[in-house]
């Protein structure tokens, strides 16, 4: 019995230990378990992250690019927003009328907008932003420049503007007008050359924002990204679905963004990709590609006061030889071939123009009228690419080969946007070609014709054809003068068949901008009109308005 018992007794302990142990291994496997519970369910980042070609010039006094355009949008406010029918709506102004001559414009604020600081936005605002850009002269100033007079507080919430002239389109540009916060910028001077205000904030702003937008700058890397967050107090409201955090990566780089679309830290990608790239990421599963017009044209741009392209017959041959049907078909497929300079789907178009199609016995026949048809081998042509679309190089090498079929000799010169930039602010260090992609500033061929036929646009990367044609600046002028509209559209189309006479350009295509995106957890409203057939808003960097995007976390990975 006392064996018995003694051996009862030792496998009872045996017994005990054995149920401790586990209950203690199962209470760590619990907590474990737990732990990973609770990270599963943790809330996702609600990110929307894009490529582009650089990281954006956030100054919205400056800034003029893609890339900037679209941070200027989401960052800053604008008394009116586009919309994609070409119409605009109530933004920052809740009304607006004119005086009867067309010279005084009249606006009224929404009252109670802040600004990212908690600051409240008044007339006051918008008459310094207005001034600011016109005194510095940079950005979207062209638009406003030789128009604006005078703009003025009436009130704390009315402002007006009184022109120098009738213009048009005046409501129509004011999506450029982006409204900073002029006690914010006061408070940051630097030393510069605008008496007393310096150098009126640019080296502030150029990594801080003044804005009363849908995001706020949180950080910027000049080489790498530019990283901003929802302003809860946005005085157009949330959604809850839409992105608390939005993120312009500086990268074009094939291999960089198929890993970043592959490992889900990139929702959309820049329009810049190559057709092999775009191919590959549409195979990735939740990946779509979406292709919509929105008013970009690829020119190649023909430096008019630069032998030999400064002789029309010498450009006409160039029209005449290059083969655009292969662009269209093979290269860029899904675009249409541009004809004239103005795109398709921009209210002004002018769809009756003639078009430039390859012909070599027109190209011979121009090319024997140029002063260089005995000399070709003295003038070459220089063409230059820009390094951050790949793509480009394609054409480069057709347009080099279609050139060589009437002996003239191209040179192909891969150049980085930036120095393109710098390069064609004179025109003896502008190239003979560039390619070059524009989209219009505001929706109305207005835009498009100022920003790339105007004598002010020259030494800009928006007009390398150096035109300067006085004739042309004052149709020009006199079309955005009338205020009708339907007789300024019948302006628009006859200044459209004078430039395709010049032939200052090659029009390559209407691009339709292809981008991948995760299309399985993001909702993109242009792409979903695209999807609809609906028109996808074709004003710079609108299409990328990301408060009414909406991102779905849970379903990353689906």
């Amino acid at each position: 019995m006392r064996a018995f018992h003694k051996v009862n007794k030792s496998l009872l302990l045996l017994g005990i230990l054995l149920v401790s142990a586990g209950l203690l291994l199962t209470g760590c496997g619990g907590q474990q378990n737990a732990a990973e519970d609770q990270q599963n369910t943790a809330p996702k980042e609600k990110i929307i992250r894009i490529s582009a070609s650089d990281v954006p010039n956030i100054d919205p006094g400056v800034g003029v690019d893609y890339s900037s355009a679209t941070a200027a949008c989401n960052i800053y406010s604008t008394l009116v927003f586009p919309n994609a029918d070409g119409s605009v709506r109530p933004m920052l102004a809740t009304d607006w009328d004119s005086s009867t001559d067309g010279l005084t414009w009249t606006f009224n604020l929404k009252q109670g907008v802040k600004f990212h600081n908690g600051d409240e936005l008044t007339a006051d605002d918008v008459v310094f932003s207005m001034n600011r850009l016109l005194t510095m002269g940079e950005g979207f100033a062209y638009l406003f420049t030789d128009v604006v007079k005078e703009v003025k507080a009436v009130e704390p919430y009315k402002v007006q503007f009184t022109l120098k002239k009738t213009f048009g389109p005046f409501v129509s540009t004011l999506v450029r007008l982006y409204i900073v916060n002029q006690d914010q910028v006061m408070a940051n001077l630097q030393e510069g050359t605008y008496g007393e205000f310096k150098d009126y904030g640019k080296e502030w702003l150029a990594s801080n924002d003044a804005g009363s937008g849908p995001y706020m700058v949180k950080e910027i890397k000049k080489q790498e990204h530019l990283l901003a967050t929802k302003f809860p107090d946005y005085f157009e409201g949330w959604d809850a679905d839409a992105p608390d955090t939005i993120k312009i990566v500086g990268t074009t780089e094939t291999a960089t963004i198929r890993t970043l679309m592959s490992t889900g830290e990139l929702e959309i990608t820049d329009q810049w990709q190559t057709e092999e790239a775009l191919k590959a990421l549409d195979g990735m599963p939740g990946v779509g590609v979406d292709a919509a017009f929105t008013g970009s044209i690829l020119n190649i741009m023909l430096n008019t006061k630069k032998a030999p392209t400064d002789d029309v017959h010498f450009r006409k041959a160039l029209a005449y030889l290059f083969d655009y049907q292969t662009v269209v078909d093979k290269l860029f497929p899904g675009s249409k071939k541009a004809r004239g300079p103005v795109p398709f789907n921009i209210p002004g178009f002018n769809d009756s123009l003639p078009q430039y199609e390859r012909n070599v016995d027109k190209a011979k026949a121009e090319l024997a009228q140029s002063k260089y048809a005995d000399k070709l081998a003295d003038y070459p042509v220089e063409l230059v690419w820009i390094a951050e679309v790949p793509d480009e190089e394609k054409i480069a090498l057709l347009f080099q080969a279609n050139a060589a079929e009437l002996g003239i000799t191209v040179d192909i010169v891969k150049t980085p946007w930036l120095s393109f930039v710098d390069q064609v602010a004179t025109k003896e260090t502008t190239p003979n070609a560039a390619t070059v992609f524009v989209s219009p500033s505001y929706n109305e061929a207005g835009s498009t014709l100022s920003s790339r036929y105007h004598s002010k646009s020259t030494g800009t990367w928006e007009q390398a054809e150096w035109l300067q044609d006085a004739n042309i600046d004052a149709a020009i002028e006199d079309a955005i003068g009338t205020v009708d509209e339907t007789a300024r559209m019948e302006k628009y189309k006859a200044i459209q068949q004078t430039i395709v006479d010049l032939c200052p350009t090659i029009w390559v295509f209407d691009q339709a901008e292809k981008r991948a995106y995760q299309e399985n957890y993001i909702t993109w409203p242009g792409a979903e009109a695209n999807k609809a057939g609906q028109p996808v808003n074709p004003v710079m960097g609108y299409n990328f308005y990301f408060h009414d995007y909406k991102v779905f976390p849970d379903k990353m990975g689906q």
